[in-house]
């Protein structure tokens, strides 16, 4: 319809506990998206919220001594502290305690009984509480809740409830899934919906006894709405349906453009459960359900419950404080290593020592490094001032590759290779100010394509600010800051290279990601005293060949995590190499770069390939750190 509004969601998260780094995730993917499509001059919607009526919510209130209501205002008020301390700028914020909420649970059912969708029975199996699910008798043994995640006693529940005829839609659900092959993301997700279907969905109860807390069924006191089937509805809830809108008067939200979720929520509720609800109400289904992976902690899903959480903006403060950097840069840190992490169809592992890595080696070194030598630069040889040239075809042409990879991924929501496409761009830069080397062309005076050079590289970061909005929104406004344009970023930044004002001043240059130091720990006054490095005579160094080498090729060694094999051009000479430097290095960004090598090692084959030499790397805190010429060398140029 015209005028719709693009409406995003996340599920409503329990009140039980704090949100960490894996429910985090889910909302950061919503808040990146709705952040891209505004850029796409999108008219947003961005719906999160809370779910409060769960019979465990209760639980937890009456262990912390606090009355249900009292509880759940304070763990929904920390919700949303903590996504706005993330950065997440939502737009609606819904809790299932309100009243507008509520109204819409009544109504829904009352509709889906009138038509006969709704019907009361006599409910008897197992009932996990943890979990708020219903299981077959022939899925649970020896009284366990068959969720891996789980695995708590479940209890056998007898009681008269109310039914929703889930079955009477499955061959309905099957066929609109098949007809839109895009309606549930990544695909392995949705062949795992359908095997789901496909082994009889059964009727759902949607109902429970009423122990004073939840959606009191109406006309029936003595029952309240089953938790998840309540929860569902929330995203109609926000809409104002049905007194703002139905048939006749269309929403200028519905449906949703894409729900994102985790994805232990997908195949159960979701992708069946909730497209049901929608058919008996004669409702359009979303456009799009993403169930992405989880974020992992030594191999085990993170939960409160297994105590191995991470919380967002306390990792931001710590990072903060061990960088030096502001709190609304760590905070983006923290964003980026999460989009660049996500796990869309596999699970992603968490570790302090990837996170430092990744803020190492693409903010502070890859970003970083960018964004200052460009700004030191226009200082050092131009007075600080944008140049007033043009900007180098072939290089814009490689970085209008990037952006169309970058979009292309945001549309089909990979954020992890929309980032990669991002930092590619970034990579391009640190390799053409390499290649380029503006000193050069300003010690020999050659003033035209100096110019064009700074200007290549002062409208490169203009452009990697804008990539860099959805996620890392502070660092993007940085970058702006830097190189004097202000302008908030639209989708026209990232397709156009000639933006800044030329003659325009720029601010002295303002490192935003400070590289992360690891001090060591002083030696104890028992500690031995280390042993001395062993000497050579001149003569012994003599043997060696160091020569500076080109990186032609690169990629992972198969079945290795972190050998990579490479192809290095030695003057006239091309030969094989492999260093363990995997994970350390992602190989795209090692093409085109130089390194040192010893030339005249004896080759040797390392998992089945032939490696003629070995490179130099120092021994950085966090990982291996290769050794380059300072500025652009002769390929075989040899090292003293």
């Amino acid at each position: 319809m015209s005028g719709k509004r693009y409406y995003i969601t996340t599920p409503i998260y329990y009140v039980n506990a704090r949100p960490h780094i894996g429910t985090a995730l889910t909302t950061l993917a919503a808040d990146v998206t709705a952040r891209y499509k505004k850029m796409r001059g999108l008219d947003v919607t961005f719906l999160t919220g809370t779910d409060e009526n769960a019979p465990k919510v209760a639980e937890a209130a009456e262990k912390a001594g606090q009355a249900p209501q009292q509880f759940v205002d304070e763990v929904a008020q920390e919700f949303q502290t903590i996504w706005q301390g993330l950065g997440i700028r939502y737009d609606d914020f819904i809790r299932t305690t309100e009243e507008r909420h509520k109204r819409v649970v009544a109504e829904v059912f009352r509709r889906l009984q009138a038509k006969g969708d709704i019907y009361t029975d006599d409910y008897e199996g197992w009932y996990c509480v943890s979990c708020e699910t219903f299981w077959r008798a022939s899925e649970v043994e020896e009284g366990l809740c068959p969720n891996p995640e789980c695995r708590r006693a479940v209890s056998w529940v007898t009681e008269t409830n109310h039914f929703f005829r889930l079955s009477a839609y499955a061959d309905r659900i099957k066929d609109y899934i098949l007809a839109n092959p895009n309606f549930i993301r990544p695909e392995s997700r949705r062949n795992e919906v359908l095997r789901f279907i496909e082994s009889g969905l059964r009727d759902a109860c949607i109902t429970r006894a009423n122990s004073g807390w939840g959606v009191p069924v109406p006309g029936d006191e003595s029952k309240v709405v089953y938790v998840w089937f309540d929860a569902l509805i929330n995203y109609l809830s926000a809409t104002g349906w049905p007194d703002a809108w139905n048939e006749s008067n269309p929403s200028d939200l519905w449906p949703p453009d894409v729900q994102w979720m985790g994805k232990d929520i997908l195949v159960r509720f979701h992708a069946t459960l909730w497209p049901a609800m929608l058919m008996g109400l004669g409702l359009p289904l979303p456009q799009v359900l993403v169930g992405h992976g989880w974020m992992m902690i030594g191999g085990e899903k993170i939960s409160k419950s297994k105590g191995n959480t991470v919380e967002p903006v306390q990792l931001a403060r710590e990072l903060a404080d061990r960088a030096g950097c502001s709190q609304e840069l760590a905070v983006d840190a923290v964003r980026h290593y999460m989009a660049r992490e996500m796990p869309f169809a596999a699970d992603a592992l968490f570790t302090m020592e990837s996170f430092d890595t990744r803020y190492n080696t693409e903010l502070a070194n890859d970003l970083g490094n960018a964004v200052h030598r460009s700004v030191s630069m226009t200082h050092r040889y131009l007075d600080g001032q944008v140049p007033d040239a043009e900007t180098d075809p072939t290089f814009v042409e490689a970085a209008m590759e990037r952006v169309r990879e970058y979009e292309q991924a945001m549309d089909a929501f990979l954020l992890d290779k929309g980032v990669e496409a991002a930092f590619g761009l970034v990579s391009q830069l640190n390799r053409y100010i390499d290649e380029m080397a503006p000193w050069s062309l300003a010690k020999n005076g050659d003033i035209v394509a100096l110019r064009a050079v700074m200007r290549t590289m002062l409208e490169s970061c203009r452009v990697i600010a804008a990539l860099c909005e959805p996620v890392m929104p502070s660092a993007a406004a940085h970058i702006r800051s830097q190189i004097g344009h202000s302008n908030p970023a639209g989708w026209e930044e990232t397709q156009r290279f000639d933006l800044l004002k030329p003659g325009t001043k720029l601010p002295e240059p303002r490192p935003a990601f400070p590289r992360l130091q690891t001090k060591e720990p002083a030696p104890s006054p028992e500690a031995p005293p280390k042993p001395a490095i062993p000497e050579i005579s001149i003569d012994d160094f003599a043997k060696v060949e160091l020569r500076v080498a080109d990186i032609v090729t690169c990629e992972k060694v198969e079945g290795s995590d972190k050998l990579l094999k490479m192809t290095v051009r030695v003057g006239d000479e091309e030969r094989s190499l492999v260093a363990g430097i995997a994970e350390a290095y992602d190989p795209t960004d090692l093409v085109g770069k130089q390194i040192v090598i010893v030339a005249n090692l004896k080759p040797a084959k390392v998992r089945g390939v032939l490696s003629q030499g070995m490179l130099l790397a120092a021994d950085g805190e966090k990982g291996p750190v290769l050794l380059a010429p300072s500025a652009p060398t002769p390929s075989g140029a040899r090292v003293h």
